[in-house]
């Protein structure tokens, strides 16, 4: 008889922070996301047959998403969670880029120029000058 796959793994709820942008308003925001953390049991459960023994050999710790809608902090709708990221195994997580470097290749990527940094207009020549003193 084949275990179930809650018997090879112990859970943990989690709470993770996502940015996602609103369909209605367009605004981008952080919302906390409930997952579960299925880590893989140190060792077989008994009663485990070689077809469970090949499949535990197999297995990695995953997160699983709980929430697939989330409320808008700026309009207040209601709106899906993009669902390619329901389920993430866990050593995908490490060595992930940053949120700005992840933003800059998203926008090279789509062929948007990158955002020039704010041009300040030059000091007049008065303001720039070497005071002579009070005379």
């Amino acid at each position: 008889m084949a275990l179930e796959e809650r018997a090879l793994f112990t859970e943990r709820p989690e709470t993770r922070a996502g940015r996602y942008q609103c369909p209605k308003c367009r605004r981008t925001n952080e919302y906390s996301i409930r997952w579960v953390r299925r880590s893989k049991k140190e060792r077989l459960p008994a009663g485990a047959d070689e077809g469970d023994r090949a499949k535990f050999a197999k297995l990695r710790d995953y997160l699983l998403r709980l929430d697939d809608e989330v409320t808008c902090k700026t309009c207040g709708k209601k709106f899906e969670i993009p669902s390619q990221h329901s389920l993430m195994f866990v050593d995908q997580l490490l060595g992930l880029p940053n949120e700005e470097e992840l933003e800059r290749e998203i926008n090279i990527a789509s062929g948007e120029p990158e955002p020039e940094p704010e041009v300040k207009p030059a000091l007049p020549a008065r303001f720039t000058r070497k005071s002579s003193g009070w005379k």
